[in-house]
C-alpha cells in the first residue's frame, strides 16, 4: 500500500506560478510511474502529466510548455512546477502511482486526496 500526500496548492493570479509536491510513504517509490491529474468542478478527472521511473515525462497538450513534472527518488517526492497559470487550470490536483506508464485513470493504483489550485483572472 502506497500513501500519497499532496501539498503546495493555493490561490494565484493568472500568469503566476505554483509548485506542487507529492510525498509517498514507501521506499519503493522509485519503482512506480508517477502521474498528476486534475479535476475541475463539474468535470471529469483528467490527465496532466506522468513521469517514468527513468525520468522521461509526458504531458497533456493543455499544459505542455507551461508545466514541468519531476521526481526525487531519494526523497520519495514528486513535483509539478506550474508556470503561466490560467484560470482554466483551476482544479483539485491529484498525484497517483502505478505500474503502467499511461494517461488513463485505470493505469494508476494509488491516489492522494488532492490539493486545490485556484487561478484568478
Amino acid at each position: 500500500q502506497v500513501q500519497l500526500v499532496e501539498s503546495g496548492g493555493g490561490l494565484v493570479q493568472a500568469g503566476g506560478s505554483l509548485r506542487l509536491s507529492c510525498t509517498a510513504s514507501q521506499r519503493t517509490f522509485s519503482q512506480y510511474f508517477m502521474g498528476w491529474f486534475r479535476q475541475a468542478p463539474g468535470k471529469e478527472r483528467e490527465f496532466v502529466a506522468v513521469i517514468h521511473w527513468n525520468n522521461s515525462p509526458s504531458y497533456a497538450d493543455s499544459v505542455k510548455g507551461r508545466f514541468t513534472i519531476s521526481r526525487d527518488n531519494a526523497k520519495n517526492t514528486l513535483y509539478l512546477q506550474m508556470n503561466s497559470l490560467k484560470p482554466e487550470d483551476t482544479a483539485v490536483y491529484y498525484c497517483a502511482a502505478g505500474v503502467v506508464f499511461g494517461q488513463m485513470i485505470r493505469h494508476y493504483d494509488y491516489w492522494g486526496k488532492g490539493t486545490q489550485v485556484t487561478v484568478s483572472s
